[in-house]
């Protein structure tokens, strides 16, 4: 940047009595409040900066109030005058791409001189680390970095800096693609970049601002939060912090009122005998954001002084910091690009972003599954795509080095809706339909690129079924049949539903004709979770009761102990349902541990029921997604009738001693309290519990680990708040 003002004098001898005169005026000039200031632009606007090219060219900037501004491009000149507070903006005409370079100036009191401008196709790249990963980290990076010749592309870096504030202003310089530079460009960006300047042969810009480890929400303005019903809370917490906004103004003079009131009681106590009380905290609610992950930082500091800047469109790639949150991060990602794209004031422009890869990430293996879910719901709004890259992962690395295969699906997403290649296959197949055929699913898929295929040439992997009475969800083995997959197993009789890749190291071989990969999908009408398990065929039912019909005389609804002398296993069904906790059911077997059905219902004094034990063999179905499912080998029972204390006494691996939970004390009487609790204590983990329930009502009742301060649910007297409740006892018959 060149920038022209006044002469200076030259370095001639002056006489002792001018230079005093020359100190005083000098000295009235820097004490003026009305020192004049240089017309400036703001610090991205710089030599070998890319402008977007068939959108007008919008300039703004600061200069002394009401002066005049003009501004030249090549035969294109525009003026504005400065408003009372020193901004100004103007527009010059749309100009197409070209790779002559440009010089532009701006003059008022001051010259501004841009040079080596170019016209061409500008792309925002924003999200955490994946997005700005750069070259050089990247594969083949020594190869890359030598080739990359490319003057034509241009990158500018925005600094990291959170912000309480939204900024108007933000400095960087714009680089020349080169060996030299190209190292340290966003790799995501940079591969985009090339492959739409060959396409396209224009200038491609790119501005980078991204910041490794971050969430969606600090990327994301207030009106975007306003806009979505399920983010109030968040859009809250941002308008009471946020000074002169009606909520902070009404929360702060509360406060004052607060604080002046107790300052007239701390005069009157300076000589009183009283005591005074503390005086009032500052509210939570009007505390500054401090983190660069809180809501709306980041949009503040990098995003907020670039908008208006023409852009073509924004790439994204992030996710991982928000992982685990299901379908949250769609109603988030609606508020990040619809936020934007009001702000912008450039309607829908089109927003492309990268699923994030397998990984072995911690806690729920399906987890991620649902949050690629998540990611794939973003596609419903106007002008978005996705790129898949279960393909290109690599699961102990959370930063999959192939950036060149993720730059290259986004310029292809981009030349297919925006640059007129109609005919180019962007997509990953998509799901459409299922169709039951006998024993098999028929799945189909649409936008294929002329059929499925896999990678490897192999048959399909990673699908699975469910059907009622199939015990879940069970490997299926697939063929591929055109733009279809026909599923089946031996375990699934009548298959409803399917589910795809739905585990966090999923690495599917499944694709469409031109090689994109399909993502992780679900689809059909999953069984109830009760048709899901394996009642009948193995398990039979010997007792059944309504738990709002507990009490200290325990009445079954159905029993059919008489007929059940010989069996080897034992299974638990409770089902419940609530206002508060929505339909929930667990259904828990072990191995026997005892061989008298009368002993395996509710412990009550007349069954004679005790058991304090550790059990073998156990196995978990639960639709509650916190429960550890599957085969555990750290069950344990605590069956009795009796009062109990916290004390471990049977030496339960991490039971505690303060808090009732999966390691307690029976004590007397034996006619008391009353326990029927299953746990898996490796995971410390309550799987169920009926407690109390002489009292009926008020009994305690809860699947997984109560909230309470008591996991077991101990205290809770909670029956009351489910509108339906029951437990199933079952048994597999030995021969």
């Amino acid at each position: 940047m060149k920038m022209h003002s006044t002469p200076s004098i030259s370095p001639r001898k002056i006489p002792a009595a001018w230079a005093l005169l020359i100190m005083a005026g000098l000295a009235q000039i820097l004490l003026s409040p009305q020192l004049s200031a240089d017309i400036r632009l703001p610090g991205f606007y710089g030599d070998h900066m890319v402008l977007q090219q068939k959108k007008p060219i919008k300039l703004w900037g600061w200069s002394d109030a009401n002066e005049s501004v003009t501004a030249t491009i090549g035969n294109h000149s525009a003026t504005a005058s400065a408003n009372a507070q020193g901004k100004w903006q103007l527009e010059l005409p749309a100009m197409d791409a070209s790779d002559q370079a440009h010089t532009l100036t701006l003059e008022g009191k001051n010259s501004i001189e841009l040079r080596d401008i170019l016209i061409g196709e500008v792309w925002l790249c924003s999200g955490q680390s994946n997005m700005e990963w750069s070259v050089q980290q990247s594969s083949n990076a020594t190869a890359e970095i030598a080739a990359a010749q490319f003057p034509l592309i241009r990158h500018i870096k925005i600094a990291h800096r959170p912000s309480n504030v939204a900024l108007d202003d933000v400095k960087s310089s714009w680089q020349l693609c080169s060996p030299e530079t190209v190292p340290a460009f966003t790799a995501c960006g940079y591969f985009m970049a090339r492959h739409l300047h060959k396409e396209l042969n224009v200038p491609i810009g790119l501005i980078n601002s991204s910041w490794g480890g971050t969430r969606v929400e600090p990327w994301t303005p207030p009106v975007g939060f306003q806009k979505v019903d399920s983010l109030q809370d968040i859009y809250q917490s941002v308008i009471t912090r946020t000074p002169g906004n009606p909520e902070y103004k009404k929360q702060l003079t509360a406060h004052i009122d607060g604080v002046q009131q107790w300052l007239t009681l701390a005069k009157q106590a300076v000589n009183s005998l009283e005591p005074l009380g503390s005086s009032p905290a500052y509210p939570a609610s009007l505390t500054p954001f401090k983190s660069h992950q809180d809501p709306t930082m980041l949009y503040n500091g990098m995003i907020h002084p670039l908008v208006g800047f023409p852009i073509r469109g924004a790439i994204w790639y992030q996710g991982e910091s928000n992982m685990g949150e299901g379908m949250l991060y769609f109603e988030k990602k609606k508020a990040l690009i619809h936020g934007w794209r009001e702000l912008w004031g450039q309607g829908d422009f089109p927003f492309y972003f990268v699923q994030i890869a397998p990984f072995n990430y911690g806690g729920d293996p399906k987890g991620l599954a649902e949050f690629w879910e998540a990611q794939s719901a973003v596609t419903s709004l106007s002008n978005t795509g996705m790129v898949v890259i279960n393909d290109i992962a690599t699961v102990n690395n959370i930063h999959p080095p192939n950036k060149q295969d993720v730059g290259l699906r986004l310029a292809n997403l981009a030349l297919k809706n925006d640059y007129g290649q109609s005919n180019l296959v962007a997509t990953s197949p998509e799901f459409d339909s299922t169709e039951r055929l006998g024993r098999s699913l028929k799945v189909k898929f649409k936008n294929t690129g002329g059929g499925l295929k896999t990678r490897n040439d192999k048959a399909p992997t990673h699908f699975e079924i469910i059907g009622p009475g199939s015990d879940g969800f069970q490997p299926a083995e697939a063929t591929i049949a055109g733009d279809s997959v026909m599923l089946k197993s031996n375990g699934v009789n009548s298959p409803t539903a399917f589910r795809f890749a739905w585990h966090k190291l999923a690495e599917p071989n499944l694709c469409g004709g031109t090689g994109l990969p399909v993502s992780a999908v679900r689809g059909g009408q999953v069984p109830k979770f009760t048709d899901t398990l394996p009642l009948g065929s193995q398990y039979k039912l010997v007792y059944e009761i309504d738990l709002a019909r507990l009490d200290a005389d325990i009445k079954y609804d159905v029993d059919h102990s008489k007929n059940f002398k010989r069996f080897d296993r034992v299974g638990y069904l409770v089902e419940l349902d609530s206002t508060e906790f929505g339909p929930q059911a667990v259904f828990v077997t072990m191995n026997s541990f005892t061989d008298d059905v009368k002993k395996i219902g509710i412990p009550t004094v007349a069954s004679q029921a005790h058991f304090q034990q550790q059990v073998d063999d156990m196995e978990v179905y639960s639709s509650l997604k916190a429960l550890q499912s599957g085969k555990i080998a750290t069950g344990n029972i605590e069956f009795w009738p009796n009062n109990y204390g916290q004390r471990n006494s049977n030496n339960v691996n991490g039971a505690s001693v303060r808090i009732y939970d999966f390691g307690d004390e029976p004590t007397e009487p034996q006619a008391g309290y009353g326990c029927m609790q299953i746990h898996n204590f490796g995971a410390k983990q309550t799987l169920f519990a009926i407690n109390h329930w002489r009292v009926g009502a008020q009994s305690d009742i809860g699947i997984g680990n109560s909230k309470s301060q008591n996991s077991d649910w101990t205290f809770t007297q909670n029956a009351s708040k489910y509108s339906s409740k029951k437990l199933s006892v079952f048994v597999r018959p030995k021969e």
